[in-house]
């Protein structure tokens, strides 16, 4: 193929329209007859949004590649077919995905190509692969597609007509604002006011030098908004529509979500309350690979995304983001009162709230939150440590599946962990994709001594087997251990040692229970009756996304258990 003829297939449907050309979605088959069918279905669905280029061979799809990345264009998906001559479909991904990192990856396939599939899934990170035929297409292709270019929209996509967000690339509450819109699920556009001559103009026009700066597409402005002015912009539900429910549950990461899912699809009026954004630490994981029914993996976004509007779907009302600070018995209800004093009785309650990572203890680690320390995998950051040294701190999943994840942005990535090796820790297959990276470096026997710099972290002390040195580092997320989010339930249900809440057979004995009732306490149920605990909160709580979902699933039968009486 020409240069020209790439040159024409990269600017096609695009003459004459806008200066920023809608994103591609880019198609390859060497059989005329397939690359017809679905370059006819990915127009007919998406032709309005996306322009659909398609390429008859690898060499081709490579060149039109190029050819956009000169023009500075998005590609947001890319669908390949496995079985070609010159080059299969693995072996072109790996060549795209140097191009466009980002970029949401499908393979086509025939039914004895499921080991090409699997192959694929380790070694480009695939999305998603389809067996030929895919009709109907309602059924079996465009389900798949909408999911993965909602998630490349919400990710990486342009939205000139969304929200934009203009501050410092790295401050704290430039983070603060980022990581609000990201957990939200709400598209933004980020302006670098250093960098960018239309940030620093809106900044003078509206806000007066305070920073961050927050402008929506219906004009409304917030210099330095808190969260409840952010949940105000984005249109958030904070206050309950009635006073009584079956059942309130707090917190919504996997837990939660799965709670309200089986509660209100099986009658129940129930409420979720969760003090930042739905998903829980599993919904800022950038890719859970062993959920099941999952094979590619799924982002904790994504799965987020789909438990939301599952939830919702079957009435579950949910306030974001509104905190729970205490809990009574108000006989027969159970009492819950929010941050604003607002008060909503409930016949049960579900503590889903979850952990949160422990912070740092190391001379200038306060000083820097927000600033290029971060709790968490922290994603909104991903884009601003694009060829930067990062640090993760840590050295279990979470960790891990960060490593990876800032792996396709950074220069390199190196993990920090105080044990001798990562296999006490970590899972075996994230273990064998860390050693397949090469950018990804992974330090045992080694910590951080301390953090120093100016407005932002600039450099800090490990201590390492060889003695303490001094490194550059912009950059660090640290996955610590958790602690529960449960100081607001002292004196109200018996807690282990550490604040996790214990549950069922697990307060046998305990001296501080004060059981009224003639039956002992239900699997799941706090020494408080008709208090249950589910997830990561839950003493001796198995730490992982699908057992969260799954106890909060078991509340709910022990919820209808208790409501009967039993």
């Amino acid at each position: 193929m020409t240069g020209t003829r790439a040159g024409e297939a990269a600017g096609e449907a695009s003459r004459g329209t806008a200066a920023v050309p809608r994103p591609v979605l880019l198609t390859l088959d060497d059989d005329p007859q397939v690359l017809r069918a679905i370059r006819r279905d990915l127009r007919g669905r998406y032709g309005q949004t996306y322009r659909v280029i398609s390429a008859s061979s690898p060499a081709e799809a490579l060149e039109i590649l190029r050819e956009l990345d000169r023009r500075d264009e998005s590609v947001a998906l890319l669908v390949a077919d496995q079985r070609m001559p010159e080059m299969n479909g693995v072996q072109f991904l790996l060549e795209a995905i140097t191009i466009f990192p980002t970029v949401k990856r499908v393979l086509l396939t025939a039914y004895a190509d499921t080991d090409a599939a699997i192959t694929a899934i380790n070694r480009v990170r695939l999305d998603h692969y389809l067996s030929k035929p895919w009709d109907p297409p309602e059924e079996r292709l465009f389900p798949v597609l909408d999911d993965l270019l909602f998630d490349w929209q919400n990710n990486y996509g342009e939205h000139s007509d969304e929200i934009q967000v203009i501050g410092h690339a790295v401050s704290p509450g430039t983070h603060l604002v980022r990581d609000f819109l990201t957990r939200n699920q709400q598209p933004f556009r980020f302006i670098d006011v250093e960098r960018d001559s239309r940030g620093q103009a809106l900044v003078d026009q509206y806000a007066d030098g305070e920073l961050p700066l927050v402008v929506t597409s219906e004009g409304r402005v917030a210099p330095k908004p808190s969260a409840s002015q952010l949940a105000d912009l984005l249109g958030l539900q904070v206050t309950a529509s009635r006073p009584y429910y079956d059942v309130v549950i707090i917190g919504a990461g996997p837990a939660g979500l799965g709670a309200a899912v089986y509660a209100t699809s099986e009658g129940l009026s129930a409420l979720l309350i969760d003090a930042e954004a739905p998903g829980g630490q599993a919904g800022t994981s950038s890719r859970i690979e062993n959920y099941l029914g999952f094979p590619t993996g799924v982002s904790g976004g994504d799965l987020t995304r789909r438990a939301v509007a599952q939830a919702r779907r079957f009435g579950t009302e949910i306030l974001t983001p509104v905190r729970v600070t205490s809990l009574r018995t108000g006989d027969p209800a159970r009492i819950v009162t929010l941050d604003d004093g607002g008060e909503i009785a409930a016949e049960s309650v579900l503590l889903a709230m979850g952990v949160q990572y422990n912070r740092l203890t190391v001379p200038g680690s306060e000083r820097f939150e927000g600033a290029g320390l971060y709790y968490g995998a922290a994603t909104a950051e991903s884009t601003s440590c694009t060829d930067e040294d990062v640090y993760i701190v840590g050295g279990a999943n979470s960790a891990g599946q960060a490593a990876i994840h800032f792996s396709r942005y950074a220069s390199t990535v190196n993990i920090l962990v105080r044990a001798g090796s990562l296999a006490k820790s970590m899972s075996q297959y994230l273990i064998d994709e860390i050693k397949t990276i090469p950018n990804i470096m992974v330090c045992t026997s080694t910590q951080i001594v301390s953090m120093d710099g100016d407005e932002r972290l600039q450099r800090m002390t490990l201590a390492t087997p060889e003695g303490e040195r001094e490194v550059r580092a912009s950059f660090v997320f640290t996955f610590i251990g958790a602690v529960p989010h449960t100081a607001w339930l002292d004196g109200v249900v018996v807690r282990d040692e550490r604040g996790f809440v214990l549950t069922g057979p697990d307060l046998a004995g305990n001296p501080e229970l004060d059981w009224p009732l003639r039956r002992p306490p239900l699997l799941l149920e706090t020494s408080l009756p008709g208090v249950f605990a589910a997830g990561d909160v839950r003493a001796r709580s198995v730490k992982r996304v699908a057992s969260a979902v799954g106890e909060g699933a078991l509340a709910v039968s022990l919820i209808h258990r208790y409501r009967a009486g039993e």
